[in-house]
């Protein structure tokens, strides 16, 4: 206690002094990790011996019925991305219409500075191409 009182006024970090753990509490963590990774490299073993099982029983199968199978795969593959990629545009859409909603009604959305940066160089851009044009227009028409 009284090196940490001295630690602190000496503007120290406040650390406990590191104990060393006993013998049997270092047993009882290795025999835990023992167990435990033992009983995952059990479970891993078994979905690899069902996996092997289950292909070696649906191989015959699949090759019986893959002019149907497959085709019909393919079909559903399609018809999962079409239903994906409409949903997500679907979203995307009303996304950009509630973003055009608020930025309209003035609650000032995320990006409308940019936005508003942007039209301002464009519009500068645009006059300037504009008063350039003018500008040879006269210069033709003087010349």
């Amino acid at each position: 206690m009284a090196e940490l009182i001295r630690r602190q006024e000496q503007g120290g970090p406040l650390k406990q002094p590191q104990q060393q753990q006993p013998v049997a509490y270092q047993v009882v963590k290795a025999v835990t990790a023992a167990t435990a990774g033992g009983s995952m490299l059990l479970l891993s073993g078994l979905t690899l011996a069902g996996t092997v099982i289950a292909l070696a029983v649906a191989t015959p199968l699949m090759v019986i019925f893959s002019p149907v199978l497959v085709p019909a795969a393919i079909a559903v593959c399609l018809l999962v991305t079409g239903f994906l990629a409409s949903g997500g545009f679907g979203v995307a859409g009303l996304s950009v219409l509630s973003w055009m909603y608020r930025y309209l009604t003035g609650k000032h959305p995320p990006g409308a500075d940019q936005l508003d940066q942007a039209r301002q160089k464009l519009a500068a851009k645009a006059r300037e191409v504009k008063d350039s044009a003018q500008y040879r227009l006269e210069q033709a028409q003087q010349g």
